[in-house]
């Protein structure tokens, strides 16, 4: 997995999202699939993000003996910090995130993965072709516009959803 710092351009909020590969973050990007967790905006692009590279493990970074020096690693003191853009988040923000999270995993328990077929299995639950029964999957922008178009109520997702073959 990689890890992206992604910016809203309409809102100008940043956000963390963890992708297989950057062709992953394009297509999901490019189908509509990244949005703005702050205002739901699709208008996502990477942020620029500095390397965080770690010193080699043959170098020493203070006269400090070896046993001492994977917390230095661990937590950077002043002076030897890493190069990273993350911006701590409130302790409050993570726990509702988490909250979040495990209130979403539960939902998905319950739901049925219907990958990229989500557009057309929603039409055939709202039309009677088949029974009622919560999905969840992917589609595009203009998908999702066509279904608000025809009266049939869908839901992002508040937090990204790991299609069910992508899972380790």
């Amino acid at each position: 997995m990689i890890v992206f710092d992604l910016i809203c351009h309409t809102g100008g909020h940043e956000f963390e999202g963890w992708f297989g590969s950057s062709d992953d973050f394009e297509n999901q990007k490019a189908a509509g699939l990244v949005d703005c967790p702050v205002c739901g905006s699709s208008t996502v692009n990477k942020a620029v993000m500095a390397p965080n590279v770690g010193i080699k493990s043959n170098q020493r970074t203070s006269a400090r003996p070896a046993s001492s020096r994977h917390s230095e690693q661990s937590h950077p003191a002043e002076g030897n910090q890493a190069m990273t853009k993350a911006v701590p988040i409130p302790p409050e923000y993570q726990e509702l995130v988490q909250k979040l999270a495990k209130a979403q995993a539960k939902i998905l328990e319950q739901s049925e993965w219907v990958g990229g077929d989500f557009p057309e299995q929603a039409r055939a639950i709202h039309y009677g072709e088949k029974d009622a029964a919560p999905i969840h999957g992917t589609a595009t922008a203009d998908e999702v516009a066509e279904l608000e178009d025809e009266g049939i109520d869908i839901m992002p997702l508040p937090l990204p959803v790991t299609p069910p073959k992508a899972q380790n």
